[in-house]
Order: structure tokens, then sequence, then C-alpha cells
């Protein structure tokens, strides 16, 4: 799994448009290969951003939990731990 898609559901407040987009954007490059894609697949590329986006939107409106939502700060904290704990 690419590290930089983050988890998005169950936050307060809840993910950002700009979250979404920068979510679908980083798993469209990560199965296509592209950091940019060439003029050629630009549109295609483009496309499966937005449908990729149109589809986490869905999901992280139709779903429900009874947790408590997550602080995005208490998160950010425990990805640091994690990090110094694995690379030292």
């Amino acid at each position: 799994m690419c590290r930089n898609i983050k988890t998005l559901f169950n936050f307060e407040p809840p993910a950002t448009e700009q979250e979404i987009e920068a979510s679908a954007l980083q798993f469209v490059r990560k199965l296509s290969g592209f950091n940019k894609p060439s003029q050629a697949n630009a549109e295609a590329f483009d496309r499966a951003v937005a449908e990729v986006a149109a589809s986490a939107r869905r999901l992280l409106t139709s779903l429900h939990t009874h947790a408590p939502a997550r602080d995005r700060e208490t998160e950010a904290e425990r990805a640091k731990e994690r990090s110094r704990l694995r690379f030292g």
C-alpha cells in the first residue's frame, strides 16, 4: 500500500475535499506508475483521479461507526512515534 495514502474515515472534523483529492491522486499514481502522465495519457489519468475521488467520497459518506471520532493531532503523534521506533 502507498504510505502517502492516509486513513480519512472517522475523524473530527471530517476529511476535506483536498484530502480526498490528494488520496485519489496518490492511488492513481501508484496504480499507473506515473508521477506526472504524458500528454497522451493526461486525460485518462485525470479522469481516473476524478472517478477514484468520487468513489472515495461515496464510501466515506456511507460508512458508519459507533467508535468515537479520532483526533488528527493524536494520530499524527502516533505516526511520528511509530516512525521513530522503526527508523530510529
